[in-house]
């Protein structure tokens, strides 16, 4: 009876142990495809950071046909990427999702104009066709516009509004005298397409006091009231922030380990690594703890945006340090 005894204990210790090793399940849902802009989540899973906080992450790339806001809605992950107005709209129009960490302290949007298009400074913008993203992405545009005094419906006092798709055709073909771009990706197409850096002109949202948060990680908030899924964040956040530091330290490896990620087989390795090295400077300066202040502008910046604002009224919830409270200390 005793070794019978003694062998169920032992058995059973065996079990525990097995159960205690057994990594607790984390899906993040990326707003686009597999690049650098992600580089600290792929630095986190290859470097084994996820691993000792105990998790299994599974990291799924977005793409011009997936909504994050709609996969995480639909439970299809945990934890989404999202830019801010994106998500501030979701919440309004009563999707629940609030900021537990900011990764990105800087926004990387910005304005690329052509200098033979007779633009200088944005007092030459009337007139012109200024190429926009959509979906969300157009309201900081329109703020600043606004603040121009500037009618977004064209005519000679104001600006046509081009809705570009997620090429920089239009400033290539003439289409536009400017286009959006980001710091880290479509600026290097217009370089890559032949144009020069002198001869264009760079109006960076920073700059112009219209940017808003980019880059964001987001849960459901009714989730947050788990305590295992809150802890669970925790550890995600931990390990994700210190994968981002590492990429900041090393972009080159960063670089290297997000094209090992790449299935598509579209990236190369000097477009990533110089999207890296541009991804470490929106990164720099951020610890993953949201700063109030830049909450702030982004919403004033999204209430301003036109006749048509992105939200109509300040969230209420929309940000919690818990997360990053937790995971820092």
């Amino acid at each position: 009876m005793k070794q019978f005894f003694a062998g169920a204990v032992a058995g059973a210790m065996a079990l525990g142990a097995g159960m205690a090793q057994a990594a607790d399940d984390v899906t993040l849902q990326l707003k686009w495809v597999t690049q650098a802009q992600f580089a600290g989540y792929y630095v986190a899973l290859d470097k084994g950071f996820y691993e000792e906080e105990d998790l299994n992450v599974t990291i799924k790339p977005g793409g011009p046909d997936i909504a994050p806001t709609q996969v995480i809605a639909g439970g299809g992950a945990d934890v989404t990427v999202e830019w801010m107005p994106a998500a501030l709209a979701a919440r309004e129009k009563g999707l629940p999702l609030v900021n537990i960490a900011q990764p990105f302290k800087s926004s990387g949007m910005m304005l690329t104009c052509r200098k033979d298009a007779g633009i200088s400074s944005t007092d030459d913008f009337k007139g012109k066709t200024l190429g926009v993203w959509f979906f969300g992405n157009e309201f900081p545009f329109l703020s600043w516009m606004s603040q121009l005094g500037l009618s977004t419906e064209g005519g000679a006092d104001g600006v046509e509004v081009l809705k570009q798709g997620f090429n920089v055709d239009p400033i290539l073909q003439g289409q536009a005298a400017c286009v959006s771009t980001m710091t880290y990706n479509e600026y290097w197409q217009i370089i890559d397409a032949g144009l020069k850096e002198d001869e264009l002109m760079v109006f960076k949202y920073e700059d112009q006091g219209v940017a808003t948060l980019e880059d964001g990680l987001y849960v459901l908030e009714d989730n947050l009231a788990d305590p295992a899924f809150a802890d669970r964040m925790t550890r995600f956040v931990r390990a994700s922030m210190k994968g981002w530091k590492y990429a900041e330290e090393n972009p080159d490896e960063a670089a290297e380990i997000v094209l090992e990620n790449d299935a598509s087989g579209a990236q190369t390795e000097e477009h990533q690594k110089r999207m890296m090295g541009e991804i470490a400077k929106l990164t720099a300066g951020s610890n993953g703890a949201l700063d109030p202040a830049d909450f702030d502008r982004t919403v004033a910046s999204l209430l301003a945006g036109g006749s048509d604002p992105v939200i109509t009224k300040t969230p209420e919830g929309a940000w919690t340090h818990a997360i990053t409270d937790a995971a820092l200390n």
